[in-house]
């Protein structure tokens, strides 16, 4: 079953984040990875969002975005995320 990883972000560091979207794209395709969202405008209509960004991902499994996720390939971009903005997200399987 396809899993979503859902991010939701606020970016505090424009050119460090820059890198970091030119270094995590080839890591979230070895792992079949495919982007759904990636930004773009957004409303809200209900409740608060206190994130400026969101990412929608697609994987095949739960097992494979929590491997990309634990991967050595992943960690150099994931420490520039982690340097360049402020996130929550979530794994949720779909159809």
């Amino acid at each position: 079953m396809s899993a979503y990883l859902i991010v939701q972000l606020n970016v505090t560091d424009p050119e460090t984040f820059a890198e970091y979207k030119k270094q995590v794209e080839p890591t979230i395709d070895a792992f079949g990875g495919e982007y759904v969202i990636r930004g773009g405008t957004q409303e809200v209509l209900e409740g608060d969002w206190p994130f400026a960004r969101t990412v929608v991902i697609k994987f095949p499994s739960m097992e494979k975005v929590k491997a990309w996720h634990a991967s050595d390939m992943y960690k150099g971009p994931m420490a520039l995320r982690q340097s360049a903005s402020v996130a929550n997200a979530l794994i949720v399987e779909g159809l």
